[in-house]
């Protein structure tokens, strides 16, 4: 095996795939096709104290407009689709590379001693816990929840952003984290905004 670079990630494993992937042809194609899709993680959380509540959420969008919204799809069973259907508040923060491992405890793929919030400093907001490390992040109020497929979705409106420098975003795609490998003073591209 071949020493890698400072700072490159090396993978070791017996296995030339991931061992316990189904086979293609029992994938769900839309599931496969979302994943192909990719961007930018999120991190979602609501409530106050021992009732706070946070997830992980990649399938998310913003709708421009007079107040702009974010919509998003949440897993219908987790504590935090129950803390939002209650409290009608959450923190919507984007989250970066250095904060993939939290983003793994908030999926509830990694473990948490402790529980999640215990992970990281978190500051109480109007609208829920916030990531004291995020950058970029947005207090948003719950309009609507229905359901969509085997998830919920979520129609929140946006009540107060905050918008920092992400030059290294976390970026989820085809089930992993693409870790960051541009620089981080491009301009942003014609046409765009934000």
């Amino acid at each position: 095996m071949k020493a890698g670079r400072v700072g490159e990630t090396m993978r070791v494993s017996i296995h030339s795939e991931h061992p316990f992937l189904e086979p293609e042809s029992s994938r769900d194609p839309g599931r496969r096709l979302r994943g192909r899709v990719g961007g930018v993680v999120s991190l979602w959380t609501s409530g106050v104290g021992t009732a706070r509540a946070g997830l992980t959420v990649s399938s998310l969008m913003v709708a421009g407009g007079e107040p702009s919204r974010v919509l998003a799809l949440l897993d219908p069973d987790s504590d935090l689709c129950e803390a939002l259907e209650e409290t009608k508040r959450a923190v919507v923060q984007l989250l970066r590379w250095p904060h993939h491992q939290l983003a793994d405890v908030f999926a509830g793929i990694a473990p948490a001693p402790g529980g999640a919030f215990k992970q990281a400093e978190f500051e109480q907001t109007e609208w829920g816990p916030r990531l004291a490390s995020t950058t970029t992040w947005a207090g948003v109020v719950l309009e609507k929840l229905s359901t969509a497929g085997w998830s919920a979705l979520v129609t929140c409106t946006v009540e107060h952003v905050v918008l920092g420098e992400d030059p290294d975003p976390l970026v989820h795609r085809r089930g992993r984290y693409l870790p960051p490998s541009l620089p981080s003073s491009l301009p942003p591209s014609p046409g765009t905004s934000g």
